[in-house]
Parts: structure tokens; C-alpha cells; sequence
């Protein structure tokens, strides 16, 4: 980037900005509290029964809801766009895969995360090694999860509790509440120049580019 011509953000004294930061962070702090509140409204949401009984099909062979859930009580499915047919999987979809960290942390918590596409797994297998995950991704070909889901052909976050033999769903969210916990975009917040696209509130001259055009597969970074 040619910073010769890119609008910067005004230099002050140290303690000029001591004091803009201190009044920010009184907002930052309000911020946290009220998500704090809104997770606590989450945990307390009701949950409906699932009682169709989807098939999926992992590396394992043919696996039920329940069995999905790997023996913990929560299972958390990433609904990734791979459609049956399609060369790769979704750009958006495969940055969110990109940030999620070890699942050791989430297994410790009696928690499962996993990927779910309409794909064929003899499909899904294939890009899954070219991208170098090790997050576990079945196939719902030929069942209706994703639209019974709220997902249909898009993507979305959905999550199960699991009693005994029963499964439950709790929550679901897409769009921007499935961009929220993405680390790439909250640590590109923090930055004076944010996600550099379009909708957002920067600046005159700060740089930008339209949403999801500057998007790639990890390898396909130039």
C-alpha cells in the first residue's frame, strides 16, 4: 500500500491520546457487559425436540444426529456451502474455517464442533485435504438438515444439546451473527483501517473495496 496516498489518523500527544482512549474504553466496557447480558438471554432460550432422524455420512460411515455429537452433550455444526456438484467450497465459508483454533478448548467444555454440507463427502474429502483442516465435515446429501435447519443453501451456526438419547436444538444464527465470532474480522476491528470494505464507517480516504470481492482461499493469496 502507497501510504503517500492514503488518509491517515491525526498525530497527537501522548497524552491526547491517553484521554481519547480512556473514553473509548468506557464505551468498549458497556459493550462487553451488554453482550454478557445477551449470552446470559441466550443460555436461557427454550430448545425444540428433533425427531426426524437425519443420516449423515463422515469419513466414520453413516452416522445419526446423535452420533454426531461424539459423546459430548453439546455438538455445534458450522453449515458450509458445498453443494452437490461444486468444485470447491464457499470463499466466505472456508475463511470461517480458517479461524477456528484448536477444538481441544471447545472438547474440554463437553463440546463438539463440526461442518456439515450438502455435498457428497467423496466431494468434500478431497478440497477438506487440500485446505489442511482436521475440523470433522459430513455429509448431509440426499436429507433435509440444512433446510430444516434455517440454513437451506446458505450457511449458518446451529447448535444441538443432547439428553440421553434425545437432541435438541437450542440456537441458530447466520449472516453477521456468524461473522461476529470470526477472529480475522474482530482483530481487523481493532485496526484504524477495520475490514477496509465499503459499508463501513471510515474516515474520508481511508481505504476500501466493495464486501467479499478481496476474499480467497488461503492458497489462492496473491
Amino acid at each position: 500500500m502507497d501510504t503517500k496516498n492514503t488518509a491517515l489518523p491525526q498525530i497527537v500527544s501522548e497524552t491526547e491520546w491517553m484521554d481519547a482512549r480512556d473514553k473509548l474504553l468506557v464505551k468498549e466496557k458497556e459493550l462487553t457487559r451488554a453482550l454478557d447480558a445477551l449470552a446470559a438471554e441466550r443460555r436461557r432460550l427454550p430448545m425444540v425436540r428433533i425427531g426426524k432422524n437425519y443420516m449423515f455420512e463422515g469419513p466414520g460411515g453413516p452416522a445419526r444426529l446423535l452420533e454426531l455429537f461424539d459423546g459430548r452433550r453439546q455438538l455445534m455444526v458450522y453449515h458450509f456451502m458445498m453443494a452437490p456438484g461444486a468444485s470447491q467450497g464457499c470463499t466466505g465459508c472456508s475463511s470461517f474455517v480458517d479461524n477456528i483454533g484448536h477444538l481441544a478448548h471447545l472438547n474440554a467444555r463437553d463440546t463438539t464442533f463440526i461442518l456439515v454440507s450438502p455435498a457428497p463427502l467423496s466431494q468434500i474429502q478431497p478440497f477438506k485435504d487440500r485446505m489442511g483442516w482436521n475440523v470433522p465435515w459430513f455429509s448431509s446429501n440426499g436429507n433435509e438438515f440444512n433446510n430444516d435447519m434455517g440454513a437451506g443453501d446458505g450457511f449458518g451456526l446451529s447448535v444441538f444439546l443432547r439428553d440421553g438419547d434425545e437432541v435438541f436444538r437450542t440456537y441458530f444464527t447466520a449472516s453477521r451473527g456468524v461473522d461476529r465470532i470470526r477472529a480475522d474480522f474482530n482483530l481487523l476491528d481493532l485496526t484504524p483501517f477495520g475490514r477496509q470494505e465499503t459499508w463501513e464507517d471510515s474516515p474520508e480516504g481511508w481505504p476500501q473495496t466493495q464486501p467479499y470481492i478481496w476474499w480467497r482461499l488461503h492458497d489462492d493469496y496473491r
